[in-house]
């Protein structure tokens, strides 16, 4: 039999946090559950799909959990024995409450790929509940365990480890045991891999429930602008505005804070209306220097200034048909704003040094993230431009308004890191969504494309962006702060510097008596023999201090 090693490291990982509703561990969310909600649940699905279906749902997932803790398992250990780390998934059964699990046997070489295992269970809430609801049964029942066992070894050995419940308390055996070992060596695997594969019967199911929700979606009308992801109230608002705008050629002006996505939606705009298979021109106003600003949005006649060599169209002519978005439009200069009004009202432009006006059909998507009415008042903006763009506003939300649609935004932005990237991570853990969901985000979703990016970069390949990835030159103090907190901690929550020095006094083997000496010797050396100041530094009086280096003396062994 294996012994286990201690398991504290596991312990300190599991919080409780009451205050927002949430259990963790590391930094995956758990939640507590009933056995009998969850014998509920497995006594509905034989009822509703079969055995055979119901026990490959159940299977499935419990080697999705077992996935996720292996992955846990090979960073925590990762400087000890292979079996001292590989016991982590045993050990997190047993601290989850799942089952008692005893090691009989673990022969594994990872870089060979051998494995051998066998293991005991006692108390598997699995066999209990099974019992319970259908009685003493011919075939062991620990679905979700089994796969659990296979998902947790699969993914720490690298290659697929199938474990079979050879013994069953459900089948009147005195304990549970299985016996796991590389797929091809067992005989009879192609009637236990079945259980590991898509359930024919869901996948119907989410076909038709997909169906339905999009035949839903669209007697509601509630159609997904382009390239637009999100779903909260005001953001759906926004795309509404938008898709209304579409429809006509009506100037629109895009207001919001830097990086809400403002160009985004000016493209989505443009994709919509007729004038999509005509050109989309992007221009930074606050990027123009001020002496080029006409040349580049009207365009320049040869030789109009010094260093004109050549006629050259400007921005509003190669947007002919199209749509052109002024970005930043409250940076641009007095001078120009006029003949943008112009434009607005006439349709027509001047090259610089030219006197010959042009016909232009654009349409403008303005866009800022100041406020033109206090620029107006300021003089720093033309009131009769203001109220010719300001027909039709749309207000973009910032994204600390939209936290719903974070995890849609997370997950089509690490699609597309990783296709450039030519890197793979497998999500992001749910500790450091709900950071995402609690930081204030002044840079908006430009700050969050960044920040997954840079996720992308840190991870560990086929692993998980964690927290540390996202915040990586944050402390755990400045952690906190953005609403990961330590609260519910198993044992009572203590700040880092205490929890080090625990480990360093319970490292260094010696007695309580002798961490009280070694404390007492040192305040007096402090307070160079000073009892009192010796005993304030302790936060004793002078009696209690005198008492204690009395009985520790009394106690002191002789020296000879």
């Amino acid at each position: 039999m294996i012994n286990y090693p201690n398991d504290l490291d596991l312990r300190r990982l599991v919080r409780f946090s009451a205050e927002d509703g949430t259990i963790w561990l590391a930094e995956h969310r758990m939640v507590l559950l009933h056995t009998g909600a969850l014998a509920g649940l497995r006594k509905e699905l034989l009822n509703s799909v079969g055995l055979e279906h119901a026990r490959r749902v159940l299977t499935r997932m419990g080697y999705e959990s077992g996935v996720r803790d292996a992955e846990l398992a090979k960073k925590l250990r990762a400087g000890q024995s292979v079996v001292d780390a590989f016991v982590v998934g045993p050990q997190l059964h047993m601290l989850e409450g799942i089952v008692k699990v005893t090691p009989l046997a673990i022969d594994m070489d990872v870089k060979a790929g051998r494995f051998y295992g066998e293991f005991q269970w006692d108390n598997s809430w699995e066999a209990e509940s099974h019992v319970k609801e259908f009685g003493p049964q011919k075939d062991p029942v620990c679905w979700m365990l089994l796969g659990y066992a296979s998902g947790y070894t699969t993914t720490f050995m690298g290659r697929f480890i199938l474990f079979k419940e050879t013994q069953c308390v459900a089948c009147g055996d005195p304990h549970c045991h299985i016996v796991g070992k590389p797929v091809e060596e067992w005989p009879d695997a192609a009637q236990h891999t079945v259980y590991y594969e898509a359930d024919s019967i869901v996948s119907r199911l989410l076909e038709l429930r997909t169906q339905v929700d999009a035949l839903r979606s669209s007697l509601d009308q509630q159609r997904q602008v382009e390239n637009l992801i999100g779903s909260s109230p005001p953001f759906r608002r926004a795309c509404d505005l938008v898709e209304k705008a579409a429809k006509t050629n009506v100037t629109v002006l895009l207001t919001g804070e830097t990086g809400v996505g403002k160009e985004r939606f000016a493209r989505a705009l443009h994709d919509m209306s007729k004038r999509a298979d005509r050109p989309f021109v992007a221009v930074n106003c606050a990027a123009l220097p001020h002496d080029l600003v006409e040349s580049e949005l009207f365009g320049v006649e040869k030789g109009a200034f010094t260093g004109a060599h050549a006629t050259r169209a400007g921005k509003f002519e190669r947007a002919e048909g199209g749509t052109l978005f002024l970005d930043e439009i409250g940076e641009l200069p007095l001078a120009a704003q006029a003949k943008i009004l112009r434009v607005l009202q006439e349709g027509e432009i001047e090259r610089l040094g030219d006197d010959q006006t042009r016909k232009v059909n654009v349409r403008i998507v303005a866009a800022t993230n100041v406020e033109l009415q206090r620029a107006v008042k300021d003089g720093r903006f033309r009131a009769d431009l203001y109220y010719r763009l300001n027909v039709y506003p749309i207000e973009i939300p910032p994204l600390r308004e939209r936290a719903l649609d974070i995890p849609p935004l997370v997950n089509a932005m690490i699609e597309k890191f990783n296709a450039m990237h030519g890197k793979r991570v497998a999500g992001i853990t749910d500790k450091a969504m709900k950071a995402l969901k609690a930081y204030q985000w002044p840079g908006n979703v430009r700050e969050l494309e960044n920040m997954i990016e840079r996720g992308i970069i840190l991870a560990p390949a086929d692993g998980w962006i964690e927290l540390e990835h996202l915040f990586p030159s944050l402390g755990e103090a400045e952690m906190r702060s953005i609403g990961i907190g330590e609260q519910g901690i198993l044992t009572e929550a203590r700040p880092l510097e205490q929890e080090r020095l625990c480990d360093a006094i319970m490292g260094s083997g010696m007695s309580l008596d002798d961490i009280e000496s070694m404390l007492l010797r040192e305040a007096v050396e402090r307070s160079d023999g000073n009892l009192a100041g010796a005993a304030r530094m302790l936060g004793l009086t002078r009696p209690q201090l005198t008492y204690r280096l009395k009985r520790n003396q009394d106690h002191a062994p002789d020296k000879e």
